[in-house]
């Protein structure tokens, strides 16, 4: 059956890819003035902000009924929150670079401005990843164990 922990575990690795493959490519735009670069950027930066939307919804119904007091339950509630934090800088990323592209604005400033801004959501997008591998390799968060009472015939 498909749960919403499978729907956060498959959608989670795509806005990790995106946005960190749209970093990369407008750090090639600042070595080789190819537009393309900074056009992809763009790109893979918005629908980097697109799947993080996508897997904080996942995420936040796969951690529901888990915010207990336990150990687990602060754990998801700090992976939440970095998550959160992660999603509103994506957003606010990709809007300000569509500003900045636009040709009704464009200030000299603006494209050093993003490239901060898109660090920033890096390191962001970084944080979570660690507090999420902490829930699943540290808690065990979304493991299922299937265990037998029954021995297994020996061959």
């Amino acid at each position: 059956m498909l749960t919403a922990t499978h729907l956060h575990a498959m959608i989670v690795h795509f806005p990790i890819a995106l946005l960190l493959a749209g970093f990369l490519s407008d750090l090639l735009y600042l070595t080789t003035k190819k537009p393309f670069f900074k056009t992809a950027g763009l790109y893979l930066l918005v629908l980097g902000a697109l799947g993080a939307v996508a897997a904080y919804l996942t995420g936040n119904a796969a951690g529901d009924g888990l915010d207990d007091g336990s150990s687990l339950g602060k754990a998801i509630e700090v992976h939440e929150d970095a998550a959160l934090l992660t999603m509103v800088l994506s957003i606010v990323a990709a809007a300000f670079r569509m500003v900045i592209e636009s040709d009704k604005f464009k200030p000299k400033w603006g494209y050093a401005a993003s490239l901060v801004l898109y660090a920033i959501v890096i390191a962001s997008v970084a944080r979570t990843g660690f507090y999420g591998g902490e829930l699943v390799y540290k808690h065990g968060a979304g493991v299922e164990l299937e265990i037998s009472l029954t021995p297994e015939p020996e061959n």
